[in-house]
């Protein structure tokens, strides 16, 4: 959306923050959680379930890579929060952009965009999004956040196999009373396919394709149909342990095809990352993911990749997959 907003924005708010510095190293002038941090989490532990945080944080006073806590202590970010901010705390052409008529004016109004586009949308699209869409894809849909973007991705696989199934006949009256109450005709079993390991959010059906974890999953309802399949685990130094490596690449694409050619419940698509970030920086080869793309085009089953924590340049091109030189384009990257 950046590329409609005005560049010069003179609010003070905006010529505060931009002019943050990074520190030269990192600050501690408390131990972590100080006791700002401590007693700021003792505050919101009222109002919610603070046992997973670490210590407060004050968004006003981080900067690039760094972000500043309640008690002033300065850490570098190696993870950008959850790779969640690539271009760093307090970006001044963000900042920028935020503080813009245009961007007040989406965020006031919160449009139903699928309902009611704004006029201006198509061009938005295009110029912020379109133009560094991955080759071979032509189409966007804009969501709140990763796992949305994959449950996105789940349900417009779900809704291509089944018209694949169905054809031009519209949807008949049993599908359209079994479906009420989550049945079938009308909600027919399906699979997605991932990888052990694996990390795509924390709704529900993006949960089902998470594998990094069990705290993440335990004791919420899951779709019990969707298998799992080996990623490799490769050894290091690559150049020392490249035969190994082959054979446990072979392995994991021998076992994914097998599970696409025998699983009892028809598989609409499978859905990879391009590292396993949150299961434990995990990599694979350019082949490998080559072998994937061909053996989904050959079983006609969808290629999703799971581009939430690796697009936007973080690995040296402006999407992770670009480096594998896929033969055809996935049907999906989120």
């Amino acid at each position: 959306m950046f590329s409609v907003l005005r560049r010069n924005v003179g609010r003070r708010g905006v010529r505060l923050l931009s002019s943050l510095a990074e520190p030269k190293e990192p600050v501690l002038r408390t131990a972590i959680p100080g006791p700002l941090s401590m007693a700021a989490l003792d505050r919101l532990s009222q109002l919610q379930d603070t046992r997973a945080a670490l210590f407060a944080g004050d968004y006003t006073k981080s900067v690039g890579n760094y972000i500043a806590d309640a008690d002033g202590n300065m850490l570098l970010d190696m993870y950008c929060q959850i790779a969640s901010i690539p271009v760093g705390y307090n970006n001044p052409r963000l900042l920028q952009a935020a503080q813009s008529p245009e961007m007040a004016t989406m965020l006031v109004n919160r449009p139903a965009l699928g309902v009611f586009p704004s006029t201006e949308w198509s061009a938005v699209l295009e110029k912020a999004f379109m133009r560094v869409a991955p080759a071979g894809l032509d189409m966007v849909f804009t969501t709140a956040h990763g796992s949305d973007a994959n449950e996105l991705a789940f349900k417009a696989a779900f809704m291509h196999h089944a018209h694949k199934r169905r054809g031009a006949r519209a949807w008949s009256d049993k599908e359209l009373a079994s479906v009420m109450d989550n049945q079938e005709p009308g909600a027919p079993d399906a699979a997605i396919v991932s990888f052990s390991h694996g990390f795509h959010g924390r709704t529900f059906g993006a949960l089902s394709a998470t594998r990094s974890k069990a705290i993440h999953k335990l004791d919420i309802p899951a779709f019990k149909s969707w298998p799992r399949v080996p990623f490799p685990q490769l050894q290091y130094p690559l150049d020392k342990f490249s035969a190994e490596n082959a054979i446990e690449e072979k392995r994991c694409v021998d076992e994914l095809e097998r599970v696409l050619r025998t699983h009892p419940v028809p598989v609409a698509a499978i859905i990879v990352e391009p590292v396993q970030s949150e299961g434990g920086d995990r990599h694979a080869s350019p082949e490998f993911f080559r072998a994937i793309r061909s053996i989904t085009r050959e079983l006609d089953v969808l290629m999703i990749v799971d581009e939430v924590q690796t697009g936007c340049g973080a690995t040296g091109t402006f999407w992770a997959h670009e480096q594998w030189d896929l033969p055809e384009a996935p049907d999906m990257v989120t």
